[in-house]
Protein backbone atom coordinates (compact mmCIF):
# COMPACT_ATOMS: atom_id res chain seq x y z
CA UNK A 1 0.00 0.00 0.00
CA UNK A 2 1.49 3.18 -1.16
CA UNK A 3 -0.01 6.37 1.07
CA UNK A 4 -0.59 10.05 -0.47
CA UNK A 5 0.77 11.59 2.70
CA UNK A 6 3.77 13.81 1.27
CA UNK A 7 1.72 15.57 -0.97
CA UNK A 8 -0.98 16.52 1.50
CA UNK A 9 1.94 17.69 3.95
CA UNK A 10 3.52 19.91 1.03
CA UNK A 11 -0.41 21.83 0.67
CA UNK A 12 -1.21 22.12 3.60
CA UNK A 13 1.66 24.40 3.69
CA UNK A 14 1.02 26.19 0.42
CA UNK A 15 -2.67 26.54 1.43
CA UNK A 16 -1.59 28.21 5.27
CA UNK A 17 -3.68 25.35 7.29
CA UNK A 18 -2.28 25.12 10.74
CA UNK A 19 -2.49 21.68 11.80
CA UNK A 20 -0.95 18.92 9.71
CA UNK A 21 -1.59 15.41 10.69
CA UNK A 22 1.85 14.98 11.47
CA UNK A 23 2.36 17.26 14.05
CA UNK A 24 -0.58 15.66 16.14
CA UNK A 25 1.38 14.63 19.34
CA UNK A 26 -1.01 11.79 20.10
CA UNK A 27 -0.13 12.37 24.21
CA UNK A 28 -0.96 15.78 23.69
CA UNK A 29 -5.26 16.36 23.83
CA UNK A 30 -6.45 18.89 21.58
CA UNK A 31 -9.17 20.25 22.41
CA UNK A 32 -12.58 19.43 20.44
CA UNK A 33 -13.68 21.58 17.75
CA UNK A 34 -15.90 20.54 14.58
CA UNK A 35 -13.00 22.18 12.26
CA UNK A 36 -10.57 20.33 13.66
CA UNK A 37 -12.44 16.70 13.83
CA UNK A 38 -13.47 17.49 10.13
CA UNK A 39 -10.20 18.51 8.98
CA UNK A 40 -8.57 14.98 10.65
CA UNK A 41 -11.69 13.09 9.17
CA UNK A 42 -11.06 14.87 5.27
CA UNK A 43 -7.19 13.39 5.41
CA UNK A 44 -8.78 10.04 5.78
CA UNK A 45 -9.57 9.68 2.64
CA UNK A 46 -6.87 12.57 1.11
CA UNK A 47 -3.86 11.22 2.75
CA UNK A 48 -4.71 7.06 2.58
CA UNK A 49 -5.93 6.85 -1.16
CA UNK A 50 -3.01 4.52 -2.46
CA UNK A 51 -0.60 6.47 -4.56
CA UNK A 52 -1.20 4.75 -7.85
CA UNK A 53 -5.04 3.60 -7.79
CA UNK A 54 -6.21 6.17 -5.96
CA UNK A 55 -8.59 3.38 -3.89
CA UNK A 56 -9.37 4.22 -0.31
CA UNK A 57 -8.55 1.61 1.87
CA UNK A 58 -11.57 -0.21 3.95
CA UNK A 59 -9.61 0.45 6.94
CA UNK A 60 -6.50 1.91 8.41
CA UNK A 61 -3.90 0.87 10.17
CA UNK A 62 -4.39 -2.75 10.04
CA UNK A 63 -4.43 -3.23 6.13
CA UNK A 64 -7.01 -5.59 4.26
CA UNK A 65 -8.36 -4.47 1.55
CA UNK A 66 -9.44 -1.31 -0.42
CA UNK A 67 -13.66 -0.69 -0.11
CA UNK A 68 -15.51 1.12 -3.12
CA UNK A 69 -18.12 2.24 -0.98
CA UNK A 70 -14.95 3.97 0.78
CA UNK A 71 -13.66 5.24 -2.42
CA UNK A 72 -17.40 6.51 -2.97
CA UNK A 73 -17.10 8.52 -0.17
CA UNK A 74 -13.96 9.85 -0.31
CA UNK A 75 -14.77 11.27 -3.78
CA UNK A 76 -17.60 13.84 -1.96
CA UNK A 77 -14.60 14.25 0.77
CA UNK A 78 -12.73 15.87 -1.71
CA UNK A 79 -15.35 17.94 -2.87
CA UNK A 80 -15.32 19.36 1.22
CA UNK A 81 -11.68 20.05 1.15
CA UNK A 82 -11.49 21.88 -2.15
CA UNK A 83 -14.52 24.50 -0.62
CA UNK A 84 -12.87 24.21 3.26
CA UNK A 85 -9.80 24.70 1.79
CA UNK A 86 -7.66 21.73 3.40
CA UNK A 87 -6.75 21.82 -0.33
CA UNK A 88 -7.19 23.37 -3.96
CA UNK A 89 -9.77 23.16 -5.65
CA UNK A 90 -7.01 21.98 -8.92
CA UNK A 91 -5.33 19.77 -6.82
CA UNK A 92 -9.09 17.88 -5.63
CA UNK A 93 -9.94 17.98 -9.20
CA UNK A 94 -6.95 16.36 -10.27
CA UNK A 95 -7.10 13.43 -7.23
CA UNK A 96 -11.27 13.02 -8.18
CA UNK A 97 -10.06 12.59 -12.19
CA UNK A 98 -6.99 9.78 -11.59
CA UNK A 99 -9.82 7.96 -9.31
CA UNK A 100 -12.47 7.83 -12.13
CA UNK A 101 -10.28 7.11 -14.67
CA UNK A 102 -9.03 4.08 -13.05
CA UNK A 103 -12.10 2.86 -11.78
CA UNK A 104 -13.21 3.15 -15.65
CA UNK A 105 -10.14 1.60 -17.02
CA UNK A 106 -10.14 -1.24 -14.46
CA UNK A 107 -11.01 -4.43 -16.12
CA UNK A 108 -14.47 -6.12 -16.14
CA UNK A 109 -15.17 -9.87 -15.97
CA UNK A 110 -16.12 -12.77 -14.36
CA UNK A 111 -12.75 -14.56 -14.14
CA UNK A 112 -11.10 -15.70 -11.05
CA UNK A 113 -8.80 -13.05 -10.48
CA UNK A 114 -7.33 -9.82 -12.25
CA UNK A 115 -10.54 -8.29 -12.42
CA UNK A 116 -12.68 -5.50 -10.58
CA UNK A 117 -16.29 -5.67 -11.68
CA UNK A 118 -18.72 -6.64 -13.84
CA UNK A 119 -21.74 -5.13 -15.90
CA UNK A 120 -20.78 -2.06 -14.89
CA UNK A 121 -20.79 -3.18 -10.77
CA UNK A 122 -17.57 -3.60 -8.96
CA UNK A 123 -16.65 -5.99 -6.32
CA UNK A 124 -17.19 -5.05 -2.99
CA UNK A 125 -13.60 -5.04 -1.80
CA UNK A 126 -10.37 -4.98 -4.14
CA UNK A 127 -7.26 -5.78 -3.65
CA UNK A 128 -4.71 -2.96 -2.50
CA UNK A 129 -1.78 -3.12 -5.00
CA UNK A 130 -3.79 -3.60 -7.60
CA UNK A 131 -6.88 -2.69 -6.66
CA UNK A 132 -8.29 -6.02 -8.56
CA UNK A 133 -11.07 -8.21 -6.69
CA UNK A 134 -10.32 -9.13 -3.18
CA UNK A 135 -10.57 -13.12 -2.87
CA UNK A 136 -14.45 -14.26 -3.88
CA UNK A 137 -15.92 -11.29 -2.62
CA UNK A 138 -19.31 -10.39 -4.27
CA UNK A 139 -20.14 -7.98 -7.08
CA UNK A 140 -21.96 -5.93 -4.73
CA UNK A 141 -25.26 -3.61 -5.64
CA UNK A 142 -24.83 -1.21 -2.45
CA UNK A 143 -21.25 -0.74 -2.12
CA UNK A 144 -21.42 -0.06 -6.25
CA UNK A 145 -24.42 2.51 -5.28
CA UNK A 146 -22.62 4.19 -2.55
CA UNK A 147 -19.30 4.49 -5.24
CA UNK A 148 -21.58 6.00 -7.87
CA UNK A 149 -22.93 8.24 -5.69
CA UNK A 150 -19.57 10.05 -4.57
CA UNK A 151 -19.04 9.74 -8.54
CA UNK A 152 -22.11 11.78 -9.25
CA UNK A 153 -21.50 14.05 -6.74
CA UNK A 154 -18.12 14.73 -8.51
CA UNK A 155 -19.96 15.28 -11.87
CA UNK A 156 -22.14 17.95 -10.55
CA UNK A 157 -19.44 19.36 -8.42
CA UNK A 158 -16.63 20.05 -10.96
CA UNK A 159 -18.40 22.12 -13.83
CA UNK A 160 -15.61 24.40 -14.71
CA UNK A 161 -14.87 24.44 -18.62
CA UNK A 162 -11.54 23.59 -18.42
CA UNK A 163 -10.00 20.40 -19.64
CA UNK A 164 -9.52 18.39 -16.11
CA UNK A 165 -13.29 19.36 -14.76
CA UNK A 166 -14.62 18.05 -18.59
CA UNK A 167 -13.35 15.23 -18.05
CA UNK A 168 -14.13 14.39 -14.87
CA UNK A 169 -17.97 15.25 -15.93
CA UNK A 170 -17.66 12.91 -19.07
CA UNK A 171 -15.78 9.61 -17.04
CA UNK A 172 -18.33 10.57 -14.36
CA UNK A 173 -20.85 10.00 -17.09
CA UNK A 174 -19.53 7.15 -18.66
CA UNK A 175 -19.33 5.06 -15.39
CA UNK A 176 -22.33 5.63 -13.84
CA UNK A 177 -24.29 4.41 -17.39
CA UNK A 178 -22.55 1.55 -17.74
CA UNK A 179 -24.12 0.14 -14.25
CA UNK A 180 -26.40 -2.27 -15.68
CA UNK A 181 -29.18 -1.63 -12.72
CA UNK A 182 -31.65 -3.38 -14.80
CA UNK A 183 -29.64 -6.56 -15.16
CA UNK A 184 -29.08 -6.69 -11.06
CA UNK A 185 -32.93 -7.39 -10.70
CA UNK A 186 -32.82 -10.47 -12.09
CA UNK A 187 -36.41 -10.15 -13.08
CA UNK A 188 -37.36 -9.31 -9.70
CA UNK A 189 -39.43 -6.45 -8.31
CA UNK A 190 -36.89 -5.72 -6.26
CA UNK A 191 -33.11 -5.50 -6.87
CA UNK A 192 -30.37 -8.56 -5.47
CA UNK A 193 -27.45 -7.44 -2.74
CA UNK A 194 -24.68 -9.11 -5.33
CA UNK A 195 -23.73 -11.88 -7.69
CA UNK A 196 -21.18 -14.27 -7.15
CA UNK A 197 -19.54 -15.03 -10.38
CA UNK A 198 -17.67 -18.33 -9.65
CA UNK A 199 -19.70 -18.66 -6.10
CA UNK A 200 -18.76 -18.62 -2.42
CA UNK A 201 -18.26 -21.66 -0.44
CA UNK A 202 -21.02 -22.30 1.69
CA UNK A 203 -23.33 -19.57 0.07
CA UNK A 204 -26.99 -20.67 -1.14
CA UNK A 205 -26.67 -20.64 -4.28
CA UNK A 206 -23.06 -21.04 -4.98
CA UNK A 207 -22.86 -18.87 -8.13
CA UNK A 208 -25.47 -16.69 -9.23
CA UNK A 209 -27.79 -13.79 -7.88
CA UNK A 210 -27.61 -13.63 -4.09
CA UNK A 211 -31.10 -14.22 -2.86
CA UNK A 212 -31.02 -11.53 -0.19
CA UNK A 213 -33.16 -8.47 -1.84
CA UNK A 214 -33.25 -4.23 -1.23
CA UNK A 215 -35.88 -4.04 0.48
CA UNK A 216 -37.34 -1.11 2.52
CA UNK A 217 -36.17 -0.08 5.06
CA UNK A 218 -32.35 0.66 5.17
CA UNK A 219 -29.49 2.22 3.58
CA UNK A 220 -30.31 1.56 -0.19
CA UNK A 221 -33.00 4.40 -0.63
CA UNK A 222 -30.15 6.17 -2.41
CA UNK A 223 -29.20 2.92 -4.49
CA UNK A 224 -32.35 2.61 -5.69
CA UNK A 225 -33.33 6.09 -6.56
CA UNK A 226 -30.19 6.18 -8.78
CA UNK A 227 -30.79 2.56 -10.55
CA UNK A 228 -33.90 4.17 -11.57
CA UNK A 229 -32.36 7.66 -12.58
CA UNK A 230 -30.32 6.17 -14.88
CA UNK A 231 -30.59 7.06 -19.07
CA UNK A 232 -29.63 3.73 -20.21
CA UNK A 233 -30.39 0.91 -17.47
CA UNK A 234 -33.09 2.20 -15.82
CA UNK A 235 -35.12 0.12 -13.09
CA UNK A 236 -39.14 0.39 -13.33
CA UNK A 237 -40.87 2.35 -11.20
CA UNK A 238 -43.02 -0.03 -9.42
CA UNK A 239 -39.50 -1.04 -7.75
CA UNK A 240 -40.06 1.96 -5.63
CA UNK A 241 -44.00 0.89 -4.58
CA UNK A 242 -42.66 -2.25 -3.51
CA UNK A 243 -39.92 -0.71 -1.64
CA UNK A 244 -42.06 1.37 0.42
CA UNK A 245 -44.40 -1.91 0.65
CA UNK A 246 -42.26 -3.84 3.36
CA UNK A 247 -41.38 -0.39 5.52
CA UNK A 248 -41.66 -1.72 9.53
CA UNK A 249 -43.69 1.61 10.92
CA UNK A 250 -43.80 1.33 14.65
CA UNK A 251 -43.03 3.02 18.05
CA UNK A 252 -39.63 2.66 19.85
CA UNK A 253 -38.66 4.60 22.75
CA UNK A 254 -40.98 7.51 22.42
CA UNK A 255 -40.62 7.70 18.96
CA UNK A 256 -43.34 6.95 15.96
CA UNK A 257 -41.74 5.96 12.66
CA UNK A 258 -39.64 3.82 10.26
CA UNK A 259 -37.86 0.98 12.50
CA UNK A 260 -34.30 0.00 11.71
CA UNK A 261 -32.03 -0.59 14.46
CA UNK A 262 -28.32 0.45 13.00
CA UNK A 263 -28.46 4.36 12.71
CA UNK A 264 -26.52 3.99 9.36
CA UNK A 265 -29.36 2.69 7.68
CA UNK A 266 -31.12 6.43 8.35
CA UNK A 267 -27.96 8.34 7.39
CA UNK A 268 -26.15 6.74 3.92
CA UNK A 269 -28.57 7.94 1.52
CA UNK A 270 -28.84 11.04 3.52
CA UNK A 271 -25.17 11.99 3.22
CA UNK A 272 -26.17 12.73 -0.73
CA UNK A 273 -29.87 13.55 -0.99
CA UNK A 274 -31.02 16.22 1.15
CA UNK A 275 -35.34 14.67 1.53
CA UNK A 276 -36.33 17.48 3.86
CA UNK A 277 -39.71 18.85 2.71
CA UNK A 278 -39.76 16.33 -0.62
CA UNK A 279 -42.27 13.17 0.03
CA UNK A 280 -43.41 10.05 -1.57
CA UNK A 281 -46.40 8.39 -1.42
CA UNK A 282 -45.72 6.72 1.86
CA UNK A 283 -44.23 9.70 3.85
CA UNK A 284 -46.93 12.06 2.74
CA UNK A 285 -49.45 9.27 4.01
CA UNK A 286 -47.29 9.56 7.37
CA UNK A 287 -47.02 13.74 7.48
CA UNK A 288 -43.60 13.40 7.52
CA UNK A 289 -40.61 13.48 5.71
CA UNK A 290 -37.07 11.00 5.40
CA UNK A 291 -35.10 13.33 7.08
CA UNK A 292 -37.60 13.39 9.88
CA UNK A 293 -38.18 9.96 9.99
CA UNK A 294 -34.17 9.99 10.78
CA UNK A 295 -34.52 12.71 13.37
CA UNK A 296 -36.97 10.44 15.13
CA UNK A 297 -34.64 7.39 14.75
CA UNK A 298 -31.90 9.19 16.12
CA UNK A 299 -33.74 10.22 19.37
CA UNK A 300 -35.10 6.64 19.56
CA UNK A 301 -31.39 5.06 19.49
CA UNK A 302 -30.45 7.88 21.95
CA UNK A 303 -33.29 7.35 24.22
CA UNK A 304 -32.28 3.46 24.48
CA UNK A 305 -28.98 3.96 25.44
CA UNK A 306 -30.24 6.64 27.96
CA UNK A 307 -32.60 4.23 29.33
CA UNK A 308 -29.79 1.17 29.16
CA UNK A 309 -31.56 -1.49 30.09
CA UNK A 310 -28.46 -3.96 30.12
CA UNK A 311 -26.71 -1.82 32.02
CA UNK A 312 -23.40 -1.12 29.52
CA UNK A 313 -20.77 0.97 31.15
CA UNK A 314 -20.51 4.57 30.23
CA UNK A 315 -24.08 4.47 28.49
CA UNK A 316 -25.79 8.35 28.94
CA UNK A 317 -27.14 11.54 27.36
CA UNK A 318 -23.37 12.17 25.86
CA UNK A 319 -22.24 8.53 25.46
CA UNK A 320 -24.61 6.87 22.82
CA UNK A 321 -24.90 5.73 19.44
CA UNK A 322 -25.73 2.00 18.26
CA UNK A 323 -24.49 1.38 14.17
CA UNK A 324 -22.88 -0.69 12.39
CA UNK A 325 -19.38 -0.73 13.84
CA UNK A 326 -15.91 -2.97 15.14
CA UNK A 327 -16.58 -4.73 18.51
CA UNK A 328 -14.38 -6.21 20.90
CA UNK A 329 -14.59 -9.68 20.50
CA UNK A 330 -16.91 -12.83 19.17
CA UNK A 331 -17.39 -14.18 22.63
CA UNK A 332 -19.16 -14.47 25.88
CA UNK A 333 -17.96 -13.52 29.43
CA UNK A 334 -19.20 -13.15 33.03
CA UNK A 335 -18.95 -8.96 33.11
CA UNK A 336 -19.80 -8.11 37.39
CA UNK A 337 -21.67 -11.44 37.56
CA UNK A 338 -23.39 -10.86 34.68
CA UNK A 339 -23.09 -13.22 31.68
CA UNK A 340 -22.56 -10.73 28.27
CA UNK A 341 -21.96 -11.66 24.42
CA UNK A 342 -20.08 -9.36 22.68
CA UNK A 343 -19.15 -9.09 18.92
CA UNK A 344 -16.25 -8.28 16.79
CA UNK A 345 -17.80 -6.12 13.24
CA UNK A 346 -21.64 -6.21 13.69
CA UNK A 347 -24.70 -4.01 12.87
CA UNK A 348 -25.78 -2.83 16.40
CA UNK A 349 -28.60 -0.93 16.75
CA UNK A 350 -31.87 -0.47 18.65
CA UNK A 351 -35.78 -0.68 17.34
CA UNK A 352 -39.10 -2.45 17.60
CA UNK A 353 -37.93 -4.78 15.40
CA UNK A 354 -34.86 -5.81 16.89
CA UNK A 355 -31.93 -4.71 19.45
CA UNK A 356 -27.96 -5.75 19.28
CA UNK A 357 -26.26 -4.32 22.12
CA UNK A 358 -23.25 -5.34 23.57
CA UNK A 359 -21.91 -2.02 25.07
CA UNK A 360 -20.43 -1.27 21.82
CA UNK A 361 -20.56 2.63 20.93
CA UNK A 362 -19.42 4.30 17.28
CA UNK A 363 -18.84 8.09 17.03
CA UNK A 364 -19.88 7.65 13.31
CA UNK A 365 -23.54 7.39 15.06
CA UNK A 366 -23.63 10.58 16.17
CA UNK A 367 -21.63 12.03 13.73
CA UNK A 368 -23.81 10.57 10.52
CA UNK A 369 -26.84 12.21 12.42
CA UNK A 370 -25.25 15.05 12.71
CA UNK A 371 -28.12 17.49 10.89
CA UNK A 372 -30.92 15.98 12.42
CA UNK A 373 -30.16 16.82 15.92
CA UNK A 374 -26.90 19.16 15.60
CA UNK A 375 -26.87 20.43 19.34
CA UNK A 376 -27.49 16.88 20.90
CA UNK A 377 -24.80 15.19 18.00
CA UNK A 378 -21.94 18.24 18.57
CA UNK A 379 -22.02 17.76 22.46
CA UNK A 380 -21.80 13.97 22.22
CA UNK A 381 -18.52 14.14 20.07
CA UNK A 382 -17.42 16.94 22.53
CA UNK A 383 -18.16 14.51 24.88
CA UNK A 384 -15.80 11.56 23.57
CA UNK A 385 -13.64 13.15 22.16
CA UNK A 386 -12.78 14.82 25.31
CA UNK A 387 -13.47 12.16 28.11
CA UNK A 388 -11.50 9.16 25.82
CA UNK A 389 -9.11 11.63 23.27
CA UNK A 390 -6.11 9.43 24.35
CA UNK A 391 -7.93 6.17 23.39
CA UNK A 392 -10.45 7.04 20.73
CA UNK A 393 -8.53 10.19 18.70
CA UNK A 394 -6.17 10.39 16.60
CA UNK A 395 -4.11 11.76 13.67
CA UNK A 396 -7.47 10.80 11.52
CA UNK A 397 -10.29 11.73 14.41
CA UNK A 398 -12.26 8.95 15.76
CA UNK A 399 -11.09 5.47 15.55
CA UNK A 400 -13.93 3.42 14.79
CA UNK A 401 -15.86 2.21 18.40
CA UNK A 402 -15.01 1.48 22.10
CA UNK A 403 -16.46 -0.72 24.80
CA UNK A 404 -16.15 0.25 28.50
CA UNK A 405 -18.45 -2.91 29.98
CA UNK A 406 -15.71 -5.22 27.69
CA UNK A 407 -12.91 -5.62 30.42
CA UNK A 408 -10.09 -8.06 31.01
CA UNK A 409 -6.59 -7.84 31.75
CA UNK A 410 -5.45 -7.04 28.37
CA UNK A 411 -8.41 -4.04 28.08
CA UNK A 412 -8.42 -2.98 32.36
CA UNK A 413 -10.45 0.48 31.10
CA UNK A 414 -12.33 -1.29 28.64
CA UNK A 415 -11.71 -1.74 24.65
CA UNK A 416 -10.92 1.30 22.25
CA UNK A 417 -10.76 0.27 18.65
CA UNK A 418 -7.12 0.62 17.04
CA UNK A 419 -8.49 1.42 13.48
CA UNK A 420 -10.85 4.15 11.22
CA UNK A 421 -13.11 2.33 9.26
CA UNK A 422 -13.68 4.06 5.85
CA UNK A 423 -17.29 3.76 5.44
CA UNK A 424 -17.73 5.46 9.14
CA UNK A 425 -15.34 8.37 8.55
CA UNK A 426 -17.23 9.40 5.37
CA UNK A 427 -20.52 9.98 7.50
CA UNK A 428 -18.87 11.83 10.30
CA UNK A 429 -17.08 14.33 7.47
CA UNK A 430 -20.20 14.78 5.11
CA UNK A 431 -22.98 14.97 7.06
CA UNK A 432 -21.80 17.53 9.33
CA UNK A 433 -20.54 19.20 6.03
CA UNK A 434 -24.35 18.82 5.06
CA UNK A 435 -25.26 20.74 8.01
CA UNK A 436 -23.17 23.59 7.97
CA UNK A 437 -23.43 24.74 4.28
CA UNK A 438 -25.65 22.12 2.78
CA UNK A 439 -22.81 21.33 0.32
CA UNK A 440 -23.30 17.86 -0.89
CA UNK A 441 -26.94 18.24 -0.98
CA UNK A 442 -26.64 20.98 -2.80
CA UNK A 443 -24.28 19.38 -5.43
CA UNK A 444 -26.60 16.64 -6.28
CA UNK A 445 -29.67 18.70 -6.29
CA UNK A 446 -28.03 19.67 -9.83
CA UNK A 447 -27.48 16.18 -10.55
CA UNK A 448 -29.71 15.09 -13.63
CA UNK A 449 -29.80 11.65 -12.46
CA UNK A 450 -30.75 12.03 -8.99
CA UNK A 451 -33.47 14.38 -10.10
CA UNK A 452 -35.22 12.28 -12.54
CA UNK A 453 -34.64 8.72 -10.12
CA UNK A 454 -36.91 11.19 -6.86
CA UNK A 455 -39.60 12.01 -9.79
CA UNK A 456 -39.88 8.55 -10.92
CA UNK A 457 -40.32 7.08 -7.44
CA UNK A 458 -43.08 10.18 -6.96
CA UNK A 459 -41.44 12.31 -4.54
CA UNK A 460 -42.72 15.64 -5.06
CA UNK A 461 -42.85 18.84 -2.95
CA UNK A 462 -39.81 21.41 -1.31
CA UNK A 463 -36.74 21.65 -3.62
CA UNK A 464 -37.72 19.13 -6.15
CA UNK A 465 -40.46 21.38 -7.12
CA UNK A 466 -38.44 23.84 -8.89
CA UNK A 467 -36.44 21.44 -10.95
Amino acid sequence: MRFLRTPLLVLLLLTGCKTSVKNIQKDVAVPYSVEELQKRTFNYFWELADSTNYQIPDRYPTLTFSSIAATGFGLSAYIVGAEKKYVTREAAADRTLKTLQVLWNLQQGTETSGVSGFKGFFYHFLTLDKATRFKDVELSSIDTGLLMAGILSAMSYFDKNNETEKMIRQTADALYRRVEWDWMMNGNETMSMGYHPQGTPGASPKHGFIPAQWKGYNEAMVLVIMAMGSPTHPIDSTAWTKWCSTYPWDSFQGQENVQFDPLFGHQYSHVWIDFRGIQDAYMQSKGIDYFENSRRATISNRNYCIANPLGAKGYGEWCWGLTACDGPASTKMNVDGKQWTFYDYRARGAASIQTVDDGTIAPTAAGGSYPYEPGICDSTLQYMWNTYYQDLVGEYGFKDAFNLTYVTDETPNGWFDVDYLGIDQGPILLMIENHQSELIWNVMKKNPYIVAGLKKAGFKGGWLSEK
